[in-house]
């Protein structure tokens, strides 16, 4: 059988959609697939897949920082280099495409065009690596407070900002109006909670303020994809993703000054 025709004919399952979206997440060889419509079903449920690729950072920051004795930069690359390898780098092209969308003079239109545009202009380039030493700056803050189990948080956290992107977002076309249009309001609060809770255990207020720090991460990200293309798309929630790791592990970093 066809894999399209069987993908029309299957029924939801969501172990296999968890499965599928960690495939669709991750270079994890899992190879489990199912329709957009069933995978993005558990798009709530983003942020534990990314629990559980944060507990791999966390040891990868553990072997490195504690074991191996590696200075705290060196470090702290080499996990930033960890967790965008296991995902396959795969919010980054978004990162660099809304800034160029966001950069460039025009309406709407315009900057949707350059934004789906597959070239990559200046303030893509420097946007990734502004992202990208400002997360392993960070990060190497934390692991000067010992706090490794902060990189569970911010790779969690990363998945609610782009959570908070697509429920306070307008759904453009292709790929990610199907995660935008898939979640409701109960299903993001439920997440969210969770994400806090977990977050708390795992850092106490510290953890918290990891969330809090992504959330309003993910809110200005709609507001600045509302005020220059009108929606959202796949780009937009790449982008928020990124954007929130760093967010949120800048406040998990203030939090660390005051309260531990």
């Amino acid at each position: 059988m066809a894999r399209e025709e069987y993908l029309k004919e299957e029924e939801f399952s969501p172990l296999k959609s968890i499965l599928s979206l960690m495939s669709f997440s991750t270079i994890f060889p899992i190879n489990i697939f199912t329709s957009m419509e069933y995978l993005t079903k558990l798009t709530w449920f983003w942020p534990f897949i990314h629990l559980f690729v944060g507990i791999l950072a966390a040891v990868c920051g553990f072997i490195c920082h504690s074991l191996l004795q590696l200075d705290l930069l060196l470090s702290s690359a080499i996990i930033y280099a960890f967790l965008m390898i296991i995902t396959g780098y795969n919010h980054v092209d978004g990162l660099m495409d809304m800034s160029d969308g966001v950069m460039v003079h025009g309406d709407a239109s315009r900057k949707i065009s350059i934004m789906k545009d597959s070239s990559v202009g200046t303030a893509g380039i420097m946007s990734a690596i502004l992202v990208s030493l400002i997360a392993i700056a960070a990060i190497s803050d934390m692991l000067s407070y010992n706090f490794i189990l902060g990189i569970i948080i911010i790779e969690m956290s990363s998945k609610t900002s782009l959570l908070t992107t697509a429920i306070t977002s307008k759904a453009g076309t292709g790929l990610g109006s199907y995660f935008i249009n898939s979640l409701n309001v109960g299903e993001y609060m439920l997440s969210t909670f969770v994400v806090a809770v977990i977050s708390y255990l795992l850092g106490g207020v510290t953890g918290l303020l990891g969330v809090l720090g992504a959330i309003i991460s993910g809110a200005v990200m709609s507001i600045i994809a509302k005020k220059n293309f009108g929606i959202a798309n796949g780009d937009v929630l790449g982008a928020s993703n990124e954007v929130g790791r760093v967010i949120s592990a800048i406040f998990i970093c203030i939090g660390l000054f005051y309260f531990m």
